[in-house]
């Protein structure tokens, strides 16, 4: 396999330059506590969320939290009740004690978990606004970051954009810790391992990078960090940022990046050894790397029976290839290559197209923009009324357009086809890409007929062919070949059968499961006759 080893060929500023960049200044903390709430009150601007509570108990604290994204039960419940108790509870008093001394003291009193300390006041603004509450102590140069994270958000719910019949439903949702904890909980190994970075300058977003350490390659997970590393920018708000600035590819109409709600596909992946990106503030989870055959996988094949599972597979393929190919099939044979249908056909379609005023690649051209504008409408509409517009609307038009004259009915027919037809590929990343690369075929199909179409596939498979995900071959395990990779591809093999993983993961943890497992029938045993045999 070829993975991209040592550097990315994405040079940083620093690499290119030569020169190390100066680290951040961070003003650290005073054993003063009215200096650091001043330094505190010196960043902030006009914060009304941002709330300061003073206390006394025989040394001075200062309590700072933000509404919204903290449970307030947490800290009136655990924190300030253990504030004011005397000695914190567990002194007798903490009346000639260092700062440092009470700062401890009251890590231990606090009955809360992730109890953290910070020494400057970047460190205290990054967990504050990450849902920490700060204490602060007269006398010490240190503050604590309590996690206290709560407040109003999103429960985990079933999944929107990628259901299955059979099969788990919970979804991730919008917080980062929530879905570190829905693969945890499908993952009880020591081996599962996260990694957390801060994006942005200004949103400082969390961005986990989550793997399995023994299964996933060394360097693809050092790419994975490293590309990530790079990212320059002050803000992070989906998880479509990190996508743009890591994929190998800006232009290409494919995508090279998987992205999912669904914490099985997530486990999924990270079982065979690829690398899970999770954002926080979003839903969809990034996986990398993702080749071309992976978008036609459903969770649910791995849910089912292989034999079902190989049959919906093998149709996703083929109604892939249909929405992309289709209506330029049907202009350019209805164009240029009339000998190629039965003449009943000929003379049905042709009197169809009596009257009608545009050639049939302008047909096909009007009706997929109208299907796409109602597409986009029923998207964009109220969930109550959008899908009554993009259905009624789509048959109302179809219906309207035929009758007068601009259309035939078997442009409809094709057109409809292809849209039905676009909508079975389980990933919507995928599915995009048919529809842009429709329009392509169609121009090369009205112009060239079916020599333009192959044409067309022709560059697409040289495209394809030379597209790399995090420096897999895109088009693996096809080109290059690995055939003990076939198992799981246009068709899936039943679980027993799929002994290896594929080589994405560590060559030294390749294996799956022992073979030999094939269920059998049980044996008789012997001198066991059935009733009717012998005399």
């Amino acid at each position: 396999m070829n993975i991209l080893k040592g550097k990315s060929a994405r040079k940083t500023k620093q690499e290119k330059t030569g020169k190390a960049a100066p680290p951040p200044k961070k003003q650290p903390l005073s054993e003063s506590l009215d200096e650091n709430l001043s330094l505190i009150h010196a960043e902030l601007v006009e914060n009304v969320d941002v709330t300061f509570r003073h206390l006394t108990n025989e040394v001075r604290f200062a309590v700072i939290l933000v509404e919204g994204i903290v449970d307030g039960g947490k800290v009136d419940r655990d924190l300030l009740q253990t504030l004011v108790k005397p000695g914190l509870g567990i002194r007798d008093s903490l009346a000639g004690l260092s700062g440092q001394e009470v700062l401890e003291a009251t890590a231990d009193a606090v009955p809360l978990g992730m109890v953290k300390k910070v020494d400057t006041v970047d460190g205290v603004f990054s967990a504050l606004f990450g849902g920490s509450t700060i204490v602060l102590i007269e006398g010490c140069n240190q503050a604590l970051a309590i996690n206290t994270s709560g407040g109003e958000q999103r429960g985990v719910e079933e999944t929107t954009t990628q259901t299955v019949i059979r099969g788990p439903k919970e979804g991730f949702n919008e917080n980062l810790r929530t879905n570190l904890s829905l693969i945890r909980r499908r993952v009880k190994s020591t081996k599962l391992a996260s990694i957390i970075l801060e994006l942005g300058s200004i949103t400082r977003t969390e961005v986990a990078v989550v793997y399995l350490d023994g299964i996933a390659r060394k360097e693809m997970v050092d790419e994975v960090m490293q590309r990530l590393a790079s990212i320059k920018t002050d803000s992070i708000l989906d998880s479509g940022y990190i996508e743009e600035f890591i994929q190998d590819s800006s232009y290409s109409p494919f995508p090279t990046l998987l992205n999912t709600e669904r914490p099985d596909v997530a486990v999924g992946a990270l079982l065979e050894g690829k690398v899970a990106i999770i954002v926080d503030g979003t839903p969809f989870v990034l996986i990398a790397p993702a080749p071309f055959t992976r978008y036609f996988q459903s969770s649910e094949d791995y849910y089912q029976r292989a034999d079902i599972s190989s049959f919906l597979r093998i149709i996703r393929f083929v109604a892939f290839f249909l929405s992309m190919l289709l209506p330029a099939l049907y202009i350019s044979i209805t164009t240029f290559h009339q000998e190629m249908l039965p003449t009943p056909l000929l003379i049905s379609l042709a009197a169809q197209r009596e009257g009608v005023p545009f050639p049939a690649f302008i047909e096909a051209i009007l009706m997929e923009l109208t299907f796409e504008v109602l597409r986009e409408a029923g998207v964009r509409m109220p969930r109550a009324i959008g899908p009554a517009i993009s259905i009624v609307g789509a048959l109302v038009l179809g219906q309207a357009a035929v009758q007068a004259g601009l259309v035939s009915a078997a442009m409809v027919i094709v057109v409809s086809f292809t849209a039905i037809s676009n909508f079975v590929v389980p990933y919507i990343s995928m599915s995009i890409s048919a529809r842009l690369i429709r329009f392509g075929m169609m121009i090369l199909g009205g112009s060239f007929g079916l020599f333009g179409i192959m044409s067309g596939m022709m560059f697409l498979l040289i495209h394809l062919e030379g597209l790399r995900t995090f420096g897999v071959p895109y088009m693996g395990p096809f080109s290059p070949l690995r055939l003990s990779e076939l198992k799981d591809v246009l068709i899936r093999a039943p679980r027993w059968a799929m002994n290896k993983r594929p080589d994405t993961a560590n060559p030294g943890n390749q294996k799956r499961q022992p073979e030999g497992q094939q269920p059998l029938p049980p044996k008789k045993p012997e001198g066991d006759r059935q009733e009717g045999e012998g005399t």
